[in-house]
This record gives C-alpha cells, sequence and structure tokens, in this order.
C-alpha cells in the first residue's frame, strides 16, 4: 500500500467565483508536492465548482452536502485524513511555489510547534501587508497583526499568539486532540479560538517569514458585507466570554463593555447599527453557555501564561501595531 501524503490541503470553497481556480492551480505548482489536496464544497450554487478544472489526481472534491461553514468543513476533511499535517487554505488565495515547503521545513525546525501561519500579502496591492498572525486584545478584540502595514516590514519567523487559519499548517493529531474547530463559529475566529485551545493543551504556535501568499481578504463573501459583520462582531464576543476566566472577568467585562459600546457608535455613525446590534443581540444570548466553558480548569492557566503575547494597551486596537501579539 502507498505511504499516506505527508500533507492534506483543505480548501472550503462556498460559492468561490473566479478566486477558486487561481488558488488551485498555485497549489498545483507548490515545490513539495507529497499532499493530497481536498476542496470542500458547502454546497456551492454560483458553478465554480462545476468549472473547476483539478490538475491532477492529487486534487479531488468532496461535496459537505449543505454549507456547513468554515470550522466544521474543515473537522469533516481533517477526521479522515491519514497525513502527519493539515493545511488550511482559503479559495481566495494564491500561494507562492515555496509556501509549502517553507511551512513543512518551518514544523521541522520547530518541533514544539503544532500550528504555524504565514506571511500573508494583500492580492489587490502586493506592497503592503494582508496580516502574519492573530492578535487577541484582553478586552475581547481582534485582529490580524501588521494589516496594511508595508511587506517590506514584516517580521521574521517567531512565535505568534495564533496562526490565521486561511493559510495555516497544524499537526494534525494535535488538531483533532483539542477537538479541531469549534463549530458554533461557522467561520471567523475559529482560528483564534483554536489557538487558545492549542496553547492550554501545551503547543506552541509560529509565524514562519518564508512561507507567503496573496490573499484577498473575505474576497468571497466582502470584507464589509453584512455576513462578515455579523459573524466577526458575534464570534470575537464568544471569544471573550469562553476564555476569559476569573479572576480576569470582572475587571475586563468593563473594558469589553465599553469597546463595544464604541464599536456601536461608530456603526451608528456610518449606518450599519443593525448588524452589529444583531451580532451582540446573539452573542450574550448564549452568555452562560460560554461563561460554564470559560471555567475549564485548563483556562486560567493558559491566560496567565498567554498574557506577554496578548495585546493590552488601551489604544493597541486603533493602531493594530505590526508585531503579533503583545501592545
Amino acid at each position: 500500500m502507498p505511504a499516506p501524503p505527508t500533507v492534506t490541503v483543505i480548501i472550503v470553497a462556498y460559492n468561490s467565483g473566479a478566486y477558486l481556480q487561481a488558488c488551485v492551480a498555485a497549489l498545483a505548482a507548490q515545490t513539495f508536492g507529497v499532499f493530497e489536496a481536498v476542496i470542500a464544497d458547502n454546497a456551492s450554487t454560483d458553478g465554480s465548482i462545476a468549472a473547476l478544472v483539478l490538475p491532477d489526481s492529487r486534487f479531488r472534491i468532496e461535496a459537505m452536502g449543505a454549507n456547513l461553514g468554515f470550522a466544521a468543513a474543515n473537522n469533516r476533511v481533517a477526521q479522515s485524513s491519514d497525513a502527519a499535517f493539515l493545511a488550511l487554505l482559503n479559495p481566495d488565495t494564491v500561494a507562492e511555489p515555496d509556501w509549502l515547503a517553507a511551512l513543512i521545513h518551518c514544523a521541522a525546525q520547530h518541533p514544539k510547534a503544532v500550528g504555524i501561519g504565514s506571511r500573508q500579502i494583500r492580492l489587490d496591492a502586493p506592497s503592503l501587508l494582508d496580516g502574519v498572525g492573530d492578535v487577541w486584545h484582553v478586552a475581547g478584540l481582534v485582529w490580524r497583526a501588521g494589516e496594511g502595514w508595508p511587506a517590506a516590514h514584516a517580521p521574521a519567523t517567531q512565535e505568534i499568539f495564533s496562526p490565521c487559519a486561511a493559510a495555516a499548517l497544524y499537526r494534525r493529531e494535535a488538531f483533532l486532540e483539542v477537538g479541531g474547530f469549534d463549530e458554533r463559529f461557522f467561520c471567523y475566529c475559529e482560528d483564534v479560538d483554536l489557538g487558545f485551545r492549542l496553547r492550554a493543551a501545551g503547543g506552541v504556535l509560529f509565524h514562519c517569514a518564508e512561507a507567503r501568499i496573496a490573499h484577498a481578504g473575505s474576497g468571497v463573501v466582502g470584507r464589509a458585507s453584512e455576513f462578515s459583520r455579523f459573524y466577526g462582531h458575534r464570534n470575537r464576543i464568544f471569544l471573550f466570554l469562553k476564555h476569559t476566566p476569573q479572576p480576569w472577568f470582572a475587571p475586563l467585562l468593563g473594558y469589553h463593555l465599553i469597546w463595544n459600546a464604541i464599536i456601536l457608535l461608530d456603526a451608528c455613525r456610518r449606518g450599519d447599527a443593525p448588524v452589529v446590534w444583531r451580532a451582540y443581540r446573539a452573542a450574550f444570548a448564549r452568555w452562560r453557555e460560554f461563561r460554564t466553558e470559560a471555567a475549564h480548569p485548563t483556562r486560567k492557566a493558559a491566560f496567565a501564561k498567554l498574557l506577554p503575547l496578548l495585546a493590552a494597551w488601551p489604544w493597541s486596537p486603533l493602531t493594530r501595531p505590526l508585531v503579533p501579539g503583545g501592545s
């Protein structure tokens, strides 16, 4: 019997349009070729799956049967994989030829790393960064470190709080041991939640400077769409409720509510307050459910160890510094 592939690359597709073919073509051109590529189709209706040309036998399409979301579709493929690594790739990305090789090399250089993220460049503005890892602010805000900064200023390979799952490598065993993505998130912030849980289990997470991809950034659903705003705002509150343990929760709750009020006031100014308010109501309706999970014995210890990698300064959400984590 042939040996299983070293990597299962998962591309979750839902009405991905012209992005999908370009993503697949770039993956086929990788210098590291020991992988299988699964396009997890979340019941697309735009014809992009029917029109997709698969480059070779390493590629296949798996129909999810419905729009399961990013989290659940990745979990389904991960559970059926025999590979040592999972490489997650958004359909609105174009990977450079050495992208996968760089991630595998970084994993070999850092054997304790259970997740490794990529240097993301804006697809529409190659001189700017799309992000170099996810940042979680103690007030319950989330963003990609370095987004919008000059690409020439990108940091070197280093430990980060959590990789952005738009283009990331995970050790499959570690991914499955913590339960994969929390499917209640559907999409957005599920990678930050995974980062918390991987670290609570003792894992280390890195940014790989040499693993480069171009990313449209919500290119499929729209960066400012109602969909992305609703799930983005709802899920960042889920994170705060789920991962902020006592005794930090009480003092940070005021900080959290102040920032939510600022965001809502800004949404009123821009005329899209209804979707933000709907997200808030959806999140706080599940307050008890997520706060119960925050009492898990690993949460308090993990949070204390993570403090050096979290953003905390009041102005950080405005300046969004280049360095992943910290102030």
